[in-house]
C-alpha cells in the first residue's frame, strides 16, 4: 500500500534543494484524509526549517486532479455514528471530525503562512480542500485543463478550508456568488477571482523544473526569482500564439455577477440568481446549482463571508472549525454525502428545506463555541 503523499528533494545547481511533495491517490482524485493531513504538515515543517531548501513544489500524479475535495468516506460513518448517540448534542463528541478538521486547518494555516515559496501546480480538478491547498501557497499555477470550484452547497456543507476568508476577498461580490452557485472556474477564472497567478500548459512543466533547478537560489529574495521564472514561461507561452486557455466566464458575467448579488438581503440575491434570463450554459448550470443546493448551506456562506470581514485568517479558521463541527452534528451535511457520493439518488432532504426556514437565529447556532477561547483546539494559530 502506498502513502497518499510521496515526498523527494531535487538538488538545483548551485547546491540548494526543492522539496516536492506530490499527493498519490490517482483513484480518489487525491482526495484529502487525515493520512494525506499528517503526511503533509510534518514535511513542510521540516522543509520551511532547513536552511538549505530553497521553495516547495506541492503538486499530484496524473492528468485528472490535482485534489477534488475532502475524503468524507470516513467522515460520513462517523457522522452517522455520532447522530445516533447520546451525546449527538455536543459538537465535540465527534473526535474524528474535531480531528479531521481541526488537523486539515492547522495545515491549510501552515500553507498561507509558510516562510518560503510555495509552487502548487493545480493541473485538472481543484475543488473544496484541494482549494484549500492551493489557496495560500505563494505562487499558484494551473493549466488549460484546470478546473476549480467550491461547491459544497451541493452537500449540504459550506466553503469552509479558508474559504469564508479568501471568498469575501474577491472582485465585488463574485465571492458571495461562487459559494451560493459552487460555479466551475477555468484558469483564467481562477487568476481573475485570485486562486492562481499563473497559466502555463501542462506541456510546459518539465522544462519549468529544469529552468528552476538552473537558478542561484538563496542568493537574494527566493520568491521573486521563482515569480521571474513563472513569468517568463507564462510570457513564452502567450508568445507562441497557440495558448489554449479559454476567456474568463467570470470576468465576461462580472458586472451582471455583482449585480445580482449586491440585493438587499440573501432572499433576494437568490430570488435574483435563480431568475437569470440568459442563453449562457454557464451561468444557467450556476443557477441549477443553487436551486438544488442545501438552503441551509446558503444562509450559513452568507452569513460567514459578512461575520469575517475585519477579522484575520487565524480567527477565520477557529471560526470555521467551529461550524465545522456544528455542521457534522447536523442533518444536512450527513444527508448531502449519502444523496450524492454514497448512495447517489441525487435526492437529498434538505434540513431545513426552504430559505425561510434557515432564520437568522438558526443560523446564529453555527457559532455557538464550547470552547473558553484559550481552550480553543486552534487557539495557537496567529500566536
Amino acid at each position: 500500500m502506498y502513502p497518499p503523499v510521496l515526498f523527494e528533494e531535487l538538488v538545483a545547481a548551485n547546491g540548494r534543494r526543492i522539496g516536492v511533495a506530490t499527493l498519490a491517490s490517482e483513484k480518489t482524485l487525491h482526495a484529502i484524509s487525515l493520512e494525506m493531513v499528517n503526511l503533509l504538515t510534518p514535511q513542510l515543517r521540516a522543509w520551511q526549517a532547513d536552511p538549505q531548501v530553497a521553495l516547495v513544489i506541492l503538486q499530484a500524479q496524473g492528468e485528472k486532479a490535482f485534489c477534488a475535495g475532502g475524503d468524507l468516506q470516513q467522515l460520513y460513518r462517523t457522522m452517522r455514528d455520532h447522530h445516533a448517540s447520546p451525546e449527538r448534542g455536543d459538537i465535540r463528541a465527534n473526535r474524528y471530525a474535531a480531528e479531521f478538521f481541526e488537523h486539515e486547518y492547522r495545515l491549510d494555516y501552515l500553507i498561507h503562512t509558510f516562510g518560503k515559496p510555495i509552487l502548487a501546480w493545480g493541473h485538472g480538478i481543484v475543488m473544496g480542500g484541494g482549494i484549500g491547498l492551493m489557496a495560500g501557497c505563494s505562487h499558484r499555477v494551473v493549466t488549460e485543463r484546470s478546473r476549480l470550484a467550491m461547491p459544497e452547497i451541493t452537500i449540504g456543507l459550506y466553503p469552509d478550508v479558508g474559504g469564508s476568508w479568501f471568498l469575501a476577498r474577491m472582485p465585488g461580490k463574485t465571492g458571495l456568488f461562487l459559494a451560493l452557485t459552487g460555479a466551475n472556474l477555468n484558469a483564467a477564472d481562477a487568476v481573475f477571482a485570485n486562486l492562481a497567478d499563473y497559466r502555463l500548459v501542462q506541456a510546459s512543466k518539465p522544462a519549468l523544473i529544469d529552468t528552476l533547478l538552473a537558478q542561484p537560489w538563496g542568493q537574494g529574495d527566493d520568491a521573486q526569482l521563482l515569480d521571474g521564472v513563472l513569468l517568463e514561461a507564462q510570457r513564452a507561452s502567450e508568445a507562441d500564439g497557440q495558448t489554449p486557455f479559454a476567456p474568463s466566464n467570470l470576468r465576461q458575467h462580472y458586472d451582471l455577477v455583482d449585480r445580482l448579488c449586491r440585493q438587499a438581503d440573501l432572499g433576494a440575491v437568490v430570488d435574483a440568481i435563480l431568475a437569470i434570463d440568459a442563453d449562457d450554459a454557464w451561468l444557467q448550470k450556476a443557477a441549477a446549482t443553487l436551486r438544488a443546493g442545501a438552503p441551509g448551506s446558503a444562509a450559513l456562506a452568507y452569513a460567514l463571508q459578512r461575520k469575517v470581514r475585519h477579522m484575520s485568517l487565524a480567527q477565520v479558521f477557529r471560526l470555521e472549525f467551529v461550524v465545522s463541527l456544528h455542521c457534522a452534528a447536523r442533518p444536512d451535511f450527513v444527508e448531502g454525502i449519502r444523496a450524492l457520493i454514497v448512495e447517489k439518488d441525487q435526492k437529498p432532504k434538505w434540513q431545513p428545506a426552504t430559505l425561510a426556514e434557515a432564520t437568522p437565529s438558526w443560523v446564529e447556532g453555527f457559532f455557538a463555541d464550547p470552547w473558553p477561547p484559550a481552550q480553543h483546539p486552534l487557539a495557537d494559530l496567529g500566536a
